[in-house]
């Protein structure tokens, strides 16, 4: 599949705290795929939780001002927010196309209705990836590290359509889910030399998944 490729001029943590900065608030960002509500505000006179679409990472500072000023007093006007919006809905829509149509309904295992469960959960609902079961490949074999897959880029979890099977326990369907949905929360450490998709924090929570051992045993029995 294609990879999406936007040239993001900014940080998630930059943003947040330019976004902090400006307001004078304590601001948690969320960056979002949700192109159908591209900013989304909650707060009060101290703190704000703000949803953006992800592709305001590469919005110019005009914009990124007009949005702070935005989280600190919402009825503001925002026709610079308006226009950047505007300019990159056909680009959107291409990235859309490329992503593909989702299917998360399978044969013996819901998707979405893993992915649901799982968020609120372990993550109060606070994950906004997209889901999908991945290509049928032509051999059955597969490893672990193949099970499943989460795309920085285009923010979608894949997994494999082999697991899509009756003998596969719900509760492994989860734990594949939550695995990597934990890439969306913690992301890449970059700290070192080599880029981690597993740093130890990943590794901690990952234990965190209420049949863990439960999952790690059942995956080591079948040899997966």
């Amino acid at each position: 599949m294609e990879q999406l490729s936007l040239r993001y001029g900014y940080t998630q943590e930059y943003l947040e705290g330019l976004l902090s900065s400006v307001c004078g608030k304590t601001v948690s960002l969320k960056l979002t795929d949700n192109s159908s509500r591209m900013v989304s505000v909650s707060a009060d006179d101290y703190a704000a939780s703000v949803r953006v679409h992800r592709i305001f990472l590469e919005a110019e500072a005009d914009v990124i001002r007009e949005l702070a000023l935005f989280v600190k007093k919402r009825n503001v006007k925002t026709p610079l927010i308006n226009r950047f919006i505007s300019q990159k809905s056909v680009e959107l829509r291409g990235l859309s196309r490329r992503t593909g149509a989702l299917n998360t309904f399978g044969r013996h295992h819901d998707l979405a209705r893993a992915y649901e469960s799982v968020n609120a959960e372990y993550f109060g609902g606070g994950i906004d990836a997209a889901i999908t079961w991945g290509r049928a490949g032509r051999g059955r074999v597969v490893r672990r590290r193949t099970l499943g897959s989460y795309s920085f880029s285009s923010n979608t979890i894949r997994v494999n359509p082999v697991l899509d099977s009756r003998d596969v326990p719900e509760y492994y369907i989860r734990f594949i889910v939550y695995h990597e949905m934990l890439h969306a929360c913690v992301g890449m450490d970059e700290s070192g030399a080599r880029r981690s998709i597993h740093p130890r924090r990943f590794r901690e929570m990952e234990r965190l998944f209420k049949d863990y051992q439960r999952a790690v045993d059942w995956e080591r029995a079948r040899g997966v």
